[in-house]
């Protein structure tokens, strides 16, 4: 107990448990947070069964309470551990925390009891795994995937631009088409845009179907062209990760985090991107 108060009044040391996975002590922490995380998704997949009642859902409830109070004491020793206190409360993964936590005490109050599966958001920090691994290498291929999205933004962008106009165009079209026939299932021309683009991406519900020849003839050409277009956007994004890839460090410099590094070294000392 002495000890637990101890590491209470060391706010410098209890953040570097929450916060940091290099000693042994905030691995231990981390890996029993995804523990407890995981067994809490569990919990709630079984408990939305509507097979799942009497006695073995009473305790799948007092499991989820349980946890639901290990994460609200989570949540507050990181905040109460933080040098900014303001600044960590306002961080993404401790909106995610609250808004995780939140529902289960609101769903207290009858008209917001269904707001208590919101704690599904918990899976988002199952990403701390990457900090808890340290895996170097899957990171810096995520930093290249995000880092070529971004870059691919303005041009997948014009790209939906495009695919909107052509889906308008092609939507009235078909309307036109399909509109004066009785009967029809093209009512209007949102309906008729709609279509478009199910038929456009493939997807194709069927709940829509063209009447005419003429509609038919069109919907198989809208088939075929929804096959040539749809993989533009992969191809735009491929392409960057490939330009991005072939990037090489000038004047000293890493090519990822732009800082000074070792002529002579394969990696950079900052982080981590290979030279």
């Amino acid at each position: 107990m002495k000890k637990l108060i101890a590491i209470l009044k060391n706010k410098p040391y209890l953040h570097d448990i929450i916060a940091n996975s290099d000693t042994k002590e905030g691995k231990i922490f981390d890996i029993a947070v995804m523990i407890a995380i995981v067994v809490s998704l569990l919990v709630a997949f079984i408990e939305s069964q509507p097979a799942v009642e009497g006695h073995f859902k009473l305790t799948l409830t007092i499991l989820e309470y349980v946890l639901t109070f290990f994460f609200t004491i989570e949540y507050a020793f990181r905040i109460y551990s933080s040098p900014t206190p303001k600044k960590e409360a306002l961080s993404l993964f401790c909106i995610i925390d609250l808004l995780a936590i939140l529902p289960l005490y609101l769903s207290f109050i009858p008209v917001l009891s269904s707001t208590r599966y919101f704690f599904i958001l918990r899976v988002f920090r199952l990403i701390r795994i990457f900090r808890v691994l340290r895996l170097f290498s899957f990171i810096n291929e995520g930093y290249l995937l995000l880092q070529s999205i971004k870059m691919s933004l303005r041009k997948i962008a014009v790209y939906f631009l495009f695919v909107l106009i052509l889906v308008t165009i092609l939507g009235t079209i078909m309307f036109m088409i399909e509109g004066g026939q009785e009967g029809t299932q093209f009512t209007d021309i949102g309906t008729s845009i709609y279509w478009a683009i199910v038929t456009l991406t493939t997807v194709g519900y069927g709940d829509i179907t063209p009447a005419t020849m003429v509609g038919r003839f069109l919907s198989g050409l809208i088939m075929i062209l929804g096959y040539t277009i749809i993989a533009v956007p992969t191809g735009i994004v491929s392409a960057t990760m490939i330009d991005e890839t072939k990037k090489k460090g000038t004047g000293g410099r890493c090519p990822r985090c732009r800082q000074k590094t070792d002529l002579k070294a394969n990696y950079c000392k900052h982080c981590g991107e290979r030279l």
